[in-house]
């Protein structure tokens, strides 16, 4: 089965891998504020939808989160997609040192409430691992 497309805008691109139970999601350009919120929700919601408990982000674009978006992913986001079933993360490592600095961050602290995350540098890796998650 092909993997049903989410969202294709300028500023990123989100898809759904129904039977491997993933979303998938790669930056284009940086985004903020309620294009954002409305993107990271999507993905969420198919996770609900999907049965999902896998994400993968290909964040190499996104040279960094404000500190407004990383507070809302931290207080919204996370606990809606947690309670929507999410297990694995996978990240492709954004290329900014401070966007990857941030990154670390969050896969400690999402660690502690059971997501096992791991880093990659490259996209097709990440994929691999997370199908390799059961």
């Amino acid at each position: 089965m092909p993997p049903v497309k989410l969202m294709d805008n300028e500023n990123a691109t989100m898809w759904c891998y129904p039977e491997k139970k993933i979303i998938r999601h790669q930056y284009h350009k940086f985004m903020s504020g309620k294009i954002f919120q409305e993107f990271l929700m999507t993905g969420t919601e198919a996770m609900r939808k999907y049965g999902a408990t896998k994400w993968l982000s290909d964040d190499r674009n996104n040279p960094i989160l404000s500190p407004t978006d990383l507070k809302w992913g931290q207080t919204i986001w996370f606990p809606a997609t947690l309670a929507a079933g999410w297990k694995y993360w996978a990240i492709v490592q954004p290329k900014a040192i401070l966007a990857k600095m941030t990154m670390e961050e969050e896969v400690k602290r999402y660690a502690e409430f059971g997501i096992t995350a791991r880093l990659f540098s490259d996209a097709e890796e990440a994929m691999i691992w997370l199908e390799s998650q059961l």
